[in-house]
């Protein structure tokens, strides 16, 4: 059986404090790579959920959805190691997961609680494929996921969860 294997990943809290490197394990898995149909690496599930509070237990990644960041806009090429940002869907007790307070810091007057993001955000770097290739970060990253997160609220599905949770 293959062992768990981690990869260095950015972590923004939810609480205000700074971001900062986190070991993002992964595991095998025995499903393609839905985004890599004709790849030979193994597939990789990451285990973000690890970094989660408040998180749904016992559903895996049934409880976080992820999305990814190829290009900044105005970019004309997509990166050569692109992002991977993994954020809670799923809440331990039904509840909204409450606003992520660096990221909104960092979206300062652009911050919208409709498209808020919403508890610990993990964020990795692959090559490829997120779930065959990954690679490592490093605190070198924070710049341009600042600038991405400045100009990005939450995806529409998570911004749906959101805003039915308000209501």
């Amino acid at each position: 059986m293959d062992q768990l294997v981690s990869f260095e990943a950015l972590l923004f809290p939810s609480d205000g404090r700074n971001p900062h490197m986190v070991a993002l394990m992964t595991s095998p898995m025995s499903v393609p790579d839905p985004h890599a149909p004709y790849s030979t690496l193994p597939s990789r599930m990451p285990h973000p959920e690890v970094y989660m509070d408040y998180i749904a237990e016992g559903l895996g990644p049934r409880a976080w959805h992820y999305h990814l960041v190829e290009a900044l806009d105005g970019m004309n090429k997509k990166f050569v190691h692109p992002y991977v940002i993994y954020y809670p869907t799923v809440s331990r007790d039904g509840m909204p997961f409450p606003i992520n307070k660096c990221i909104r810091e960092i979206q300062g007057r652009s911050f919208r609680e409709a498209t808020a993001w919403r508890g610990n955000i993990i964020v990795a770097k692959y090559r490829e494929s997120p779930f065959s290739s990954m690679v490592n970060g490093s605190i070198a990253d924070f710049p341009i996921l600042r600038n991405y997160f400045m100009t990005h609220g939450a995806p529409q599905l998570y911004a749906d969860i959101n805003l039915k949770m308000l209501l």
